[in-house]
Order: C-alpha cells, then structure tokens, then sequence
C-alpha cells in the first residue's frame, strides 16, 4: 500500500529559503552576494537562530546581510567545528578577518564544493564546473 497523502510543508525549509533569496536581493557588492550564497547553499549555519539574529539586520528593502555583526559573535553562535571552519572561510570574501587557505582541509564533502563555487563566483568565473570526478 502506498501513501498518496500529500507531504506537510518543510516551514523552516521555505522560511530559510525566503531568507536566502532577500539576502540575496539585498547584497550590496558581488563579493556580499557570494558569501551570502555560500551560507544559503550550505543550509545549516543560516538555520541557526543565534546566526540569523547577528547576521540580519532589517533595512528599508528588506532583510540584509550585516557580516560585521557576525563576526563579532562567530564562538558564541554554537557552531560545531564543521560550521565554525566554513563561516572562517566565508567572512574574509566581505573583507573580514585573515583566513589561511589550508583551512579548507577542515570542510566535509558537503561544504568544500559550496566553497570552490563561492571562490568561483568571487572571481566572476561561470565556466568551471565544480562537482564529483569519477
């Protein structure tokens, strides 16, 4: 027997999604909006409460992105280890704090292609594709 009844809406998935795409909107350099789609396409830093409280700021176009903010709380956010090393590596693409490259060593699988596709966007490269070599 199969279940044909219709799945319930993810609210928190939509809500986070909603939040990304104004954060995206509302990015005032491409250096901004990269960062904000790192953290948009990495999922679970933006889900934190603690995270969304110090990196969105209410302007008069909507939710913006206030990384400065961030910054200043990044250890008390609750971040695991994991999460703490990505936002690392995505504060210095808005010019804040000195990150070393091989930090990147400390990404799983799920966040290091989300990390090459931020640096690409940064360099305003669409044709390198970033995915799984075989």
């Amino acid at each position: 027997m199969t279940n044909t009844e219709p799945k319930a809406p993810d609210t928190e998935t939509d809500e986070l999604q909603r939040l990304g795409e104004q954060l995206l909107r509302t990015a005032k350099s491409s250096r901004a909006r990269a960062a904000v789609q790192a953290l948009v396409e990495e999922r679970t830093i933006l889900a934190v409460p603690a995270v969304r409280r110090a990196l969105v700021t209410d302007t008069l176009d909507g939710a913006q992105a206030h990384f400065e903010a961030l910054s200043g709380r990044q250890y008390g956010l609750g971040l695991d280890e994991g999460q703490r090393a990505f936002l690392h590596l995505v504060l210095p693409m808005v010019g804040i704090g000195i990150t070393t490259l091989a930090s990147v060593q400390d990404l799983d699988d799920h966040r290091l292609p989300i990390m090459l596709r931020a640096i690409l966007r940064l360099t305003g490269n669409n044709d390198i594709a970033v995915g799984r070599h075989l």
